[in-house]
């Protein structure tokens, strides 16, 4: 199976931590945020893993050198040049999934103990073009799904702005998206955006055609450590025992 790590952001909320070092290098409990994602992958029995490279990618390829790939066939995609955030990052990486089959992206970012071969199984039971990790937890920026689960809008509760993809859409319930998706590469065959994109919009724009979901399961845990104030969160989260 193959996946793919979003690793080259700046880390802006991170600093002055990411003045010197990739957030990805950032560690936590001992092992940098990369090699705890790249161990979760390896764990669910992902062989082949696709890092994008921004900010400092140098040091994130010695990195994986210095560890002999984690016995596993890693490979880059480079936008030292630009960086072109999640939508713009997938779609230069479509030559990696080549094989036709559903694949995950990852967050470095994120910590969580979400099983992701449930998640891969429930994405293919659904049949769907992408499903994404949510939960129902604050945020500034929601993803709204009706009462089929699917992806019906977006709301920024910040500027208030809100898009509904569908017109006659009752209340939907508003998620909070948690940096993990299972798609199928069908998706770069629909691509339309160019250049520096949010793979959100694409989802959006799918939306009304296509199936993209939402995998909430229960007493699953999750942090996003992009933040200063949570690393001292994501040690305590790593030690506990359910984790």
């Amino acid at each position: 199976m193959k996946a793919m790590i979003f690793a080259a952001g700046l880390g802006t909320r991170l600093r002055p931590f990411t003045g010197t070092l990739p957030k990805a290098l950032i560690e936590v409990g001992g092992k940098p945020m990369i090699e705890r994602i790249i161990l979760k992958l390896k764990s669910s029995g992902f062989s082949e893993i696709l890092i994008n490279l921004h900010h400092f990618p140098n040091q994130i390829k010695n990195f994986i050198e210095k560890k002999n790939a984690f016995g596993l066939n890693i490979q880059f995609s480079d936008e030292s040049d630009q960086l072109l955030e999640t939508g713009g990052g997938l779609k230069k990486a479509a030559w990696f999934f080549d094989d036709g089959k559903p694949f995950v992206v990852h967050n470095v970012d994120v910590l969580s103990n979400v099983n992701l071969l449930e998640m891969v199984g429930f994405h293919q039971k659904n049949k769907a073009l992408a499903t994404l990790f949510v939960q129902e937890r604050q945020t500034s920026r929601y993803l709204m799904m009706n009462d089929q689960n699917r992806l019906a809008g977006w709301q920024n509760e910040k500027t208030g702005e809100t898009r509904f993809c569908f017109s006659d859409e009752k209340v939907p319930k508003k998620m909070a998206f948690n940096g993990i998706h299972v798609i199928d590469p069908i998706i770069f065959r629909l691509f339309t955006e160019d250049g520096k994109f949010s793979i959100i919009e694409t989802y959006l724009r799918l939306a009304t055609s296509h199936t993209i979901v939402g995998y909430s399961p229960e007493k699953v845990k999750y942090l996003d450590i992009g933040k200063p104030e949570s690393l001292t969160q994501a040690e305590i989260l790593i030690s506990d025992p359910d984790f």
